[in-house]
């Protein structure tokens, strides 16, 4: 079947094929750097989405219409059926599927226009009250951490704001992890969140408050998290080593999705410990520090600079750059952090700017000479 490029990220733009796509009316979609992708893709694809993923490569993940289905219904069976207010990009797959739980609950999604503001999220809020047969029908959104940050911070002194986040049933929280301060508020504001975990290559988040959805199947295999299930994408497209190497078969025929964060089961409920990788999430966007501590080295006096990730209030987690004293005392601590986030913005983006330059008198050392990283973000930990 053909694929269909969807150049920018309007909402309703991608409403409108995913409405033909579900239904196998239309071509499937491609969202993200689709220029060099193949025309023609597997019958029953949906989506492919094209993520930077955790090293920054870029993957073009396939999702087919049952998969994309079978998360919007196991979502549905967990927390409710409603209304759904678009209030994340559609090109990523926590928006998409925002779009995808509407249609297949067959109800046009509220969509935020613009930039997210509080007050736009407010307003786009308040045009979603309405009744069926005298009742009122449950509201829906989904955020990242960053954004429920800005609305907890707006709504200490705007009324609209604090009774927007007070009218939906339930808010998805996910795409990185929530700072537990974050949740306490959030719950003494009255909002109703629901901790998520998943990725594109889950259709999204596939375990809710630790718990998996219907049908998911969840295992640690070597601290690894792996994933089996019905929401399982197809793979990765044109890129069959990849997809062999990241979902596993077992002898049973069973699908694995590997995915790459560490973890465990406690009692049946999930607990992420972070990457395998030498990767973070910040504010909904993984960002790889080996490639941060790269950009950081080229600048002058952070030569020797390790960059470590370490949790946040507002992103989740966010980068430090940890450097040694000496040549770096040479110029103003200020203008090197500057200059460190400037040339991080300019080649990766805003996201994966560093909060922090900490400098000591000497970096600790594992027995082969390689800074010790696990090591060195427990000493900035300390600083706090």
């Amino acid at each position: 079947m053909k694929l269909q490029p969807v150049l920018g990220d309007d909402p309703r733009e991608i409403l409108r094929g995913l409405r033909g796509a579900l239904h196998g009316a239309g071509p499937a979609l491609g969202l993200g750097l689709v220029s060099g992708l193949p025309e023609e893709v597997r019958p029953g694809t949906a989506v492919v989405v094209t993520t930077s993923g955790s090293t920054g490569v870029p993957k073009s993940v396939v999702l087919s219409r049952d998969a994309l289905t079978a998360s919007a219904l196991a979502t549905a069976d967990r927390i409710g059926d409603g209304a759904w207010l678009l209030a994340l990009p559609a090109g990523y797959v926590a928006g998409l599927q925002v779009l995808v739980r509407s249609l297949v609950a067959d109800r046009e999604p509220a969509i935020l226009s613009g930039a997210f503001t509080p007050q736009a999220f407010a307003a786009a809020a308040l045009t979603m009250v309405s009744t069926e047969r005298g009742e009122r029908v449950p509201t829906y959104t989904s955020l990242v951490p960053a954004q429920l940050s800005r609305l907890l911070d707006a709504a200490h002194d705007d009324q609209a704001v604090r009774s927007a986040l007070r009218s939906f049933e339930t808010i998805l929280v996910g795409g990185q992890a929530l700072p537990a301060s974050t949740l306490e508020r959030a719950e003494a504001a009255g909002a109703r969140i629901v901790r998520t975990y998943g990725s594109t290559e889950t259709s999204g988040g596939c375990v809710y408050d630790g718990v998996p959805l219907r049908g998911v199947t969840l295992r640690i295999e070597r601290g690894e998290v792996q994933v089996s299930g019905p929401t399982l994408a197809d793979g990765y497209l044109g890129a069959d080593a990849l997809t062999d190497a990241v979902f596993l078969r077992d002898r049973d025929g069973t699908r694995w999705y590997r995915t790459g964060d560490a973890g465990l089961l406690e009692d049946g409920v999930l607990r992420v410990r972070g990457r395998l990788d030498n990767v973070i999430v910040s504010g909904g966007i993984n960002v790889s520090l080996d490639r941060v501590e790269r950009i950081v080295r080229g600048i002058p006096g952070l030569a020797g600079a390790v960059v470590v990730g370490v949790p946040d209030d507002r992103w989740g987690e966010a980068s430090v750059v940890v450097a040694p004293r000496g040549e770096a005392l040479r110029r103003s601590e200020a203008v090197q952090l500057l200059e460190a986030r400037a040339a991080v913005q300019a080649e990766v983006g805003s996201h994966a700017r560093p909060s922090r330059l900490v400098l000591v008198d000497e970096l600790a050392l594992l027995p082969s000479g390689k800074p010790d990283r696990e090591a060195i973000r427990r000493a900035v930990l300390a600083l706090h």
